[in-house]
C-alpha cells in the first residue's frame, strides 16, 4: 500500500524546518521506526520515522528543502517486504533529483604524480574544483587514504592555494542569530559583575562528592549550587523572574530555569522547570541528562521552549569574563566563568583562593540598577555559605 510521508504538526513557535538529509534511498528496504529523514528545525533535529515495514517508493522533498506542517515530501510503499524485493525496486525505480547517482559513483579516483590511486570524496571533490586545487597533490587522511574535504582544507596540503568554502547557515544558528540581535536591538542590556570565592562550594563537593555518586549513581557538579543560589535571589527580586509583554510585567509563580549546554549543532537553552521543587540531585541528574542528549541531537522540542531565566557558563571554554545576550523573553541571565587561583584580602591578609567572576545582564527597562546589584550579591552570598541555602537566609 502506497502511503504518503508528511511533515510532522510542528508547534506553533516553529513555523518551517529543513529537510537536512535523507538516511533512506528508493527502494531500500527499511523497518517500521527507522529514521527517514532529520528535520532541522530552529530549536532542534526531529527524527520521521517510517510509518511500517517497507520501502520509499518516490521522495518529493529534496534535501534542504524549507517545509511546514502536513506538507508532502514522500512517498512509502509497505508491500516491499524484502531485501530482495527492494532491489529490485531499486533497479525499476527512478532516483529523486538529488540523488541521481551513487556514493560509489560520486567517488572520484585520483592519480598522484607517482602513479599511485586513491579516491576522493564528493565534498572534497566538490571544494577541489571551486578552488582549483589539484588532487593529485592532496594526501589523504581518510580510511584507505581516501581524500577527505578536511584534507582539501588543511593548508599544508597546497601551501600556495587560498582555499574558502561557503556553506549554507543552518536553521538553528540562523535562528539564534535572529534571536541574538533581537535581543540586542528590543532590551536594554546592562551587565553588572561581580566575584565569587569557590573554595566553600569546592570543598563541600570534595568531602560529598563520592558518597553523593556511590549512594545516587550521580556526579555532584558545580550547577546545581549555582540553580539553587539564583533561586535564593529570585525569590528575594521577583522582578529578575519576570518578562515584558507589551505594556504590561508578567511576575511568574515558578522557577524555570535555562541551562546553555554546547552541541553539534550549536548552543541550545534546554529549561528546568519548576526548580523551587528540585533536590540538588535532581537538577544534576537533569542537567547531565540535558548533557547528554544534546550531543547526541535528543533533545525534545517542548524542552526548549519557555523558560523564566537562564544560565550560560563559559567557564568550560575558559572564559575569564564576558557579558551574556539575554535570552528573550526573559529579563536576566547569570554567565558563569572560569575558576582561577587568584590572591584576595582576608581579615587584613593576602591569601590564595579560586575565584570566579559572575556577571549577570539585565533588562534595565525592567530591572533597576539597584535590584540586580543585589540579587547578585544575594548569589555571591549563597554561593561563599551554603548554610544559608539551607536555612533560606
Amino acid at each position: 500500500m502506497k502511503i504518503e510521508i508528511k511533515v510532522p504538526q510542528l508547534p506553533e513557535s516553529v513555523s518551517e524546518a529543513t529537510l537536512l538529509s535523507w538516511n533512506k534511498k528508493i527502494g531500500e528496504f527499511v523497518k517500521r521506526e527507522e529514521n527517514l529523514i532529520d528535520l532541522e528545525t530552529d530549536k532542534v533535529v526531529l527524527e520521521l520515522p517510517a510509518p511500517d515495514d517497507g520501502a520509499l517508493v518516490e521522495i518529493i522533498g529534496a534535501t534542504g528543502a524549507s517545509v511546514k506542517s502536513g506538507q508532502l515530501i514522500a512517498y512509502f510503499d509497505t508491500d516491499v517486504k524484502s531485501p530482495e524485493k527492494s532491489q529490485a525496486s531499486i533497479s525499476s525505480t527512478p532516483e529523486p533529483k538529488d540523488n541521481k547517482t551513487t556514493k560509489a559513483a560520486e567517488n572520484t579516483v585520483v592519480t598522484s604524480s607517482h602513479g599511485a590511486s586513491t579516491i576522493a570524496m564528493p565534498a572534497a571533490k566538490k571544494l577541489a574544483a571551486e578552488n582549483n586545487i589539484d588532487l593529485s597533490n592532496i594526501s589523504g587522511s581518510g580510511r584507505d587514504g581516501r581524500i577527505l574535504k578536511e584534507d582539501v582544507l588543511n593548508p599544508k596540503n597546497h601551501a600556495s592555494s587560498r582555499v574558502e568554502e561557503r556553506v549554507p547557515m543552518s536553521r538553528l544558528r540562523k535562528r539564534v542569530a535572529e534571536r541574538l540581535l533581537e535581543s540586542q536591538q528590543n532590551n536594554a542590556i546592562l551587565t553588572t559583575f561581580n566575584e565569587v570565592n569557590m573554595k566553600p562550594i569546592m570543598d563541600l563537593r570534595a568531602k560529598y562528592k563520592d558518597l553523593f555518586e556511590k549512594k545516587h549513581g550521580a556526579k555532584l557538579g558545580f550547577m546545581s549550587f549555582f540553580v539553587k543560589a539564583v533561586i535564593h535571589a529570585l525569590k528575594q527580586y521577583p522582578v529578575l523572574n519576570a518578562s515584558i509583554d507589551g505594556d504590561d510585567i508578567i511576575y511568574h509563580g515558578y522557577f524555570d530555569i535555562g541551562i546553555a549546554v554546547s552541541s553539534p549543532r550549536g548552543l541550545v537553552v534546554p529549561i528546568l522547570r519548576n526548580t523551587e521543587s528540585m533536590s540538588i540531585l535532581q537538577i544534576e541528574q537533569q542537567i547531565a541528562d540535558f548533557g547528554k542528549r544534546s550531543k547526541e541531537g535528543k533533545l525534545e522540542l517542548d524542552e526548549l521552549i519557555g523558560g523564566t531565566f537562564s544560565i550560560t557558563n563559559g567557564g568550560t571554554f575558559g572564559s575569564m569574563m564576558s557579558t551574556p545576550i539575554i535570552n528573550p523573553p526573559q529579563a536576566a541571565i547569570l554567565g558563569m566563568h572560569a575558576i582561577k587561583e587568584r590572591a584576595v584580602v582576608e581579615n587584613g591578609e593576602i591569601v590564595i583562593r579560586p575565584m570566579m567572576y559572575l556577571a549577570l545582564s539585565y533588562d534595565h527597562r525592567l530591572i533597576d540598577g539597584r535590584e540586580a546589584v543585589s540579587a547578585l550579591v544575594v548569589m555571591k552570598d549563597a554561593l561563599e555559605d551554603p548554610n544559608r541555602l539551607l536555612l533560606d537566609l
